[in-house]
């Protein structure tokens, strides 16, 4: 019985990516829901959940088919309404185009996985549901996608394993202003080295790359950093970043600084500033 027991205990303890489904790109376009933000053609989210029931009806089958596979869900739907609380680990694009053929119908779909905070893809999946003589989109959403699910499922997988044995990849920008330098000396020590010694100190691994450094400004990529503190709280950006304002904050130093974030993925720490 033990032995039986083992695996299933060992699921329950492996930590899972959480998941948001939304409607992709395309079909977006597709189905008239965009919108125009800062010169750009941009999906309208809150305008198609608002009209379109078959987009209900497919996430909620999309996401039906994640959480038998073990994959916690946030809903989107829910989420518009409080977009600055939104935290996931990968965001699920899913689109879809329903074949008629006599009284038949199919399903044509593509589904993408792209990490929340690098907006990479890190899955893909796509084709054609048998034809059917069902008229119900969730029954030919699952006949079609539920093939080619689990491969699906263990790339989100494969992911997620990654980041959590070499962190997340995050950019971090830190500007000086109002007198702040980086060639400041503290202690002896140069402002840009204080940073970048913390940055070695607190990156998984020591990774991350300083690409851009001059006297008002430094720009760190391929930021690895932690997916959970020390307290087990999943860390963010914005919380990675925040553990250096204090630092700089405090004596010797006493630099007032503020925090501006751009999506989950980039944070900018700019000193001389509150």
């Amino acid at each position: 019985m033990a032995a039986l027991l083992l695996p299933a205990m060992l699921m329950a303890q492996a930590k899972r990516p959480t998941l948001m489904v939304i409607p992709a790109d395309s079909w977006c376009s597709a189905n008239g829901y965009m919108t125009t933000e800062d010169g750009k053609q941009v999906p309208d989210y809150e305008k198609a959940w608002q009209e379109n029931q078959d987009l209900f009806s497919v996430v909620a089958k999309i996401g039906e088919l994640m959480t038998d596979r073990g994959f916690p869900l946030k809903d989107m739907s829910q989420s518009l309404k409080n977009i600055g609380m939104v935290r996931t680990d990968i965001l699920m694009e899913v689109g879809w185009k329903v074949n008629k053929t006599g009284p038949k119908q199919s399903v044509t779909y593509t589904l993408r996985g792209v990490d929340a905070y690098t907006l990479k893809q890190i899955a893909a999946g796509s084709g054609t549901g048998k034809p059917s003589f069902s008229a119900e989109l969730p029954v030919l959403i699952e006949e079609a996608v539920l093939e080619r699910m689990d491969n699906f499922a263990d790339q989100l997988q494969a992911h997620f394993d990654d980041l959590l044995e070499n962190g997340r990849e995050v950019s971090v920008s830190v500007r000086a202003e109002n007198g702040i330098e980086f060639g400041n000396e503290y202690d002896g020590e140069e402002l840009t080295d204080i940073i970048d010694e913390w940055m070695a100190l607190n990156t998984v691994g020591h990774r991350y790359n300083l690409s851009n450094a001059t006297e008002t400004m430094l720009d760190f990529e391929q930021v690895r950093i932690a997916l959970y503190a020390d307290n087990g709280m999943a860390l963010d950006t914005r919380r990675f970043v925040n553990d250096l304002r204090k630092k700089l904050s405090a004596a010797p130093y006493n630099i007032p600084s503020k925090i501006e974030t751009n999506g989950l993925g980039k944070a900018t720490l700019i000193l001389g500033t509150k």
